[in-house]
């Protein structure tokens, strides 16, 4: 017996195809790449997450929670500010949306 599986294309935001609203969505994806930058700065570094937390200003189990997904907790500019204080720079541009369209949050790792 075959069973046929609907199947749906996904869009280019996880957090949109989950439901999340077109704002809600943007800033999580945003935290995403942004703990994704941290978890690849400490790796590079050869970092244990007590010495990153530390450097960070914060204490090893939110360090911890926040890279394993948990970013309801964390805000961009603290994640923005972990980066920086493990010696990455982070540059925001600010720019016009098109008339009557919501504004874009995005993160272009460099």
């Amino acid at each position: 017996m075959s069973r046929k599986i609907s199947v749906k294309t996904g869009s280019d935001n996880i957090f949109r195809d989950l439901g999340f609203s077109e704002v809600d969505a943007q800033e999580a994806e945003a935290k995403s790449e942004l703990i994704h930058a941290i978890a690849k700065t400490i790796a590079k570094q050869k970092l244990t997450q007590i010495e990153a937390a530390k450097r960070c200003h914060t204490d090893q189990p939110t360090l911890s929670k926040v890279l394993r997904g948990r970013m309801e907790s964390v805000t961009i500019d603290k994640l923005a500010s972990w980066l920086m204080a493990l010696g990455r720079s982070v540059e925001i541009h600010v720019s016009l949306a098109k008339p009557k369209a919501v504004g874009r949050l995005s993160v272009v790792a460099a």
